[in-house]
């Protein structure tokens, strides 16, 4: 480690490892058959923590511009996750008073999958998303979308349009950020006087707790504690009002924030107790971040210890899910088509590729119905209540569900 790496939220140099998954390639870059034969990029995926603002982060080794313009994910593929949006909108616009004059602005907006809950309430809004595939998607469906990256500049750009936001929303972006005090300082910029920026993320002490270092992967810059997040946004000139915990990834926080000058919105109890609850868990002192490799390796050694017993007895396993997480997960742990035979996903734009690094090829879930394996090793955990209940009729074959995380468990 070098002296020069500094922390990208307060400056500080960083000494100290979370956790080291040796090298790994972008976990959304899938790959086309042709591109098989071919070198394929793999980069350090070794997260550090600051031991001044206890910020988790990785050095930035690609570009937002190679990473993000032309993206893998889509939102809408997920029933569950459409529901918790839908749920948020109704809320929001209740809480917040919005109607046919507030402006509702999403950063990272993707395909529409939210927005388009406040458009049918009869809420005007505005996307901002810079992978251009994504973004046209949601344009096709009414949603208008800018395709660019966010930042200060943009939001200084919008703002002198009149377009500032009464809600400005950021939904599992601020992980992705790699300049996040420009990116809060443009939140900043483009919200009303009175409005409110909600953004949900990834809570660093659900990682840590569950074990959950699949989550780890290059298009995801930084790890948030409420600890890390407030110093960020109170730096930038925002003030976090209020928390909830949500069940979303594993287990996020929903934070909103106001400009700090704006007292009409007072700051909840929510935030004390749960920075509190932080502190209790020591996320305020260097040495609990130590200990956190080698739980995973744990997790490693035990998830392989499954696979292959349950390749000795000569069965059968799938993957289901071509998720950024799975990719992490996979290359880690060495887990290719020795061990699974394919990942099925409903997303058409990954299917008919493969998963990078492993190589493991990405097809429909009609293949399940067709091949009838023993096993499925569902990669996007986090929503395994509803992969489990979309393919329950594995079950009249015998086939049983894989868990990886936190700890690999068979579910029949």
């Amino acid at each position: 480690m070098t002296q020069h790496r500094k922390c990208r939220s307060c400056g500080a140099a960083m000494t100290h490892t979370f956790c080291d998954l040796g090298t790994s390639p972008l976990s959304n870059s899938n790959l086309e058959a042709a591109d098989l034969g071919r070198m394929e990029p793999f980069y350090p995926l070794h997260a550090f923590v600051c031991g001044e603002c206890f910020l988790v982060q990785l050095e930035q080794m690609q570009t937002p511009d190679k990473i993000f313009s032309n993206y893998a994910y889509f939102s809408s593929y997920s029933d569950s996750w459409l529901a918790h949006c839908r749920a948020f909108a109704q809320s929001a616009i209740e809480r917040f008073g919005l109607g046919a004059t507030s402006q509702v602005v999403e950063v990272a907006s993707n395909d529409g999958y939210l927005l388009q809950y406040f458009k049918a309430k009869g809420v005007p809004v505005l996307g901002i998303e810079p992978a251009a595939n994504v973004a046209q998607a949601a344009i096709q469906n009414g949603i208008p979308t800018l395709i660019r990256f966010f930042g200060t500049d943009m939001a200084r750009e919008l703002a002198g349009k009149g377009r500032q936001a009464d809600l400005l929303i950021g939904n599992n972006v601020l992980a992705h950020v790699p300049a996040p005090n420009d990116f809060v300082s443009g939140l900043r910029l483009l919200l009303a006087p009175h409005g409110v920026v909600t953004m949900e993320f990834p809570h660093l002490l659900s990682l840590i707790i569950g074990n959950q270092f699949d989550t780890i992967y290059h298009e995801h810059f930084s790890y948030f504690s409420l600890l890390s997040a407030t110093r960020l946004f109170e730096a930038n000139g925002l003030t976090i009002f209020d928390v909830e915990k949500i069940p979303t990834h594993g287990g996020s926080l929903r934070i909103h924030a106001r400009h700090a000058g704006d007292d009409g919105r007072p700051v909840s109890r929510h935030v004390g107790d749960l920075l509190a609850e932080e502190k209790r868990a020591k996320l305020d002192r260097i040495e609990t971040y130590g200990t956190f490799s080698e739980k995973v390796k744990a997790v490693k050694r035990d998830l392989l210890e499954l696979l292959i017993a349950i390749k000795r007895e000569g069965k059968s396993i799938a993957g289901y899910g071509a998720a950024a997480k799975g990719n992490t997960l996979l290359n880690y742990c060495g887990i290719r088509t020795d061990f699974l035979d394919y990942v099925a996903d409903r997303s058409p734009h990954k299917q008919h590729r493969f998963l990078p690094g492993t190589h493991i090829p990405i097809v429909s879930p009609d293949r399940i119905y067709e091949t009838k394996p023993d096993y499925l090793l569902i990669l996007p955990w986090n929503i395994k209540a509803e992969i489990m209940q979309q393919l329950s009729d594995i079950r009249s074959w015998g086939g049983q569900f894989v868990i990886p995380i936190s700890k690999p468990t068979i579910v029949p």
